[in-house]
């Protein structure tokens, strides 16, 4: 039961509703936060909707959306979801949004935007000097606008703390998956994965998402099966010569299938792959490291820190401090680098 970790004092979660309010986004913040939970215990998030200007207010896909009340809310929420925003910056945010955002920040809620609503917080001032993400698509649009903000266009999501943001709109089941696993620990951060059928942790970030077309529904049936094979033993040299052959392919066709298929070169895959088995290990048992590093596939506990620090910009040590089961732990870590 989430009991077991210690919980923010505030589980208020409010997502803003607006006019031509983007509904995937708002679908991710409540399926996260909003959907009643009775297995995860009394000291679950309460979530509620608060529309930013009078209604009706017309969500994409044609339906309406009747909230919870409207900016006095943000007054008592300890997170806040900006979920997206209508044109990026087709249209200014309004006065008193700022405002209201500016007063929650102030006193210590946190916020958090998902793809275009990263320019909410832009024009609440509150990235300035900071680091920020958004969806590919708006990354040299927000850079341009924004000088002061360090735009991360590569990355999943940006942790700064108290002020966090995703990029493309599915990025922002990472970031809220991130929040619950700061809040809660990565077990129960896990299980709402499994609920939604997603993965607790993906690997890299959107760059692999850009312009790149979708692989042909045979390179998954040939792949599936070898990727299961390379996973079942991350511990063992697999040269790219000889997953070539057992793909039954040139050396050349495997490489360029398997980059289509995955966005990234066998090594590249390999490297992730043993990063993540070495994650699941730090958090979910007490093995040293160099231990977790031989069962990972690293050889030695002095590859498994150069490759974590590398990717994740932390150490095996600290990571395991931070996300080990029962512990809540501290967010830096989890920013994908």
């Amino acid at each position: 039961m989430p009991t077991s970790v210690q919980i923010m004092p505030n589980r208020l979660v409010v997502a803003l509703a607006y006019d031509r309010l983007c509904t995937f986004e708002f679908g991710i913040a409540t399926e996260v936060f909003g959907l009643p939970r009775p297995e995860m215990g009394p000291d679950w998030y309460r979530f509620a909707v608060c529309a930013i200007e009078p209604g009706p207010l017309r969500a994409t896909g044609g339906f309406h959306v009747i909230a919870d009340g409207g900016l006095e809310l943000l007054e008592d929420a300890g997170t806040i979801v900006i979920p997206g925003w209508r044109g990026a910056m087709a249209e200014p945010v309004p006065p008193a949004l700022i405002e209201s955002l500016r007063r929650a920040h102030a006193r210590g809620a946190r916020l958090m935007s998902i793809c275009s609503g990263v320019f909410v917080l832009a024009a609440a001032g509150l990235l300035s000097g900071r680091k920020a993400t958004t969806h590919w698509h708006y990354a040299e649009q927000l850079s341009a606008a924004y000088p002061d903000i360090q735009v991360e266009p590569n990355v999943l999501y940006v942790d700064e703390g108290s002020v966090l943001t995703s990029a493309g709109s599915a990025a922002g089941i990472d970031l809220c998956l991130h929040v619950v696993r700061h809040d809660f620990g990565p077990e129960i951060a896990n299980r709402i994965a499994r609920r939604l059928v997603v993965p607790p942790h993906r690997e890299g970030g959107q760059a692999q998402f850009v312009e790149r077309p979708v692989p042909p529904a045979r390179e998954g049936v040939r792949f599936g099966p070898l990727f299961d094979r390379m996973r079942s033993r991350l511990t063992e040299e697999q040269p790219v010569a000889e997953l070539a052959v057992e793909a039954g392919m040139s050396l050349r066709t495997f490489l360029r299938r398997f980059k289509a298929a995955t966005g990234m070169p066998p090594g590249e895959w390999l490297l992730t792959a043993r990063l993540l088995r070495a994650r699941e290990l730090l958090e979910t048992t007490t093995h040293s490291i160099d231990a977790i590093a031989a069962a990972s596939g690293f050889g030695s506990a002095a590859a498994l820190r150069h490759h974590f620090r590398a990717r994740l910009g932390t150490s095996p040590a600290a990571y395991r401090i931070r996300f080990a089961r029962n512990n809540g732990g501290d967010a830096d870590a989890a920013r994908p680098a």
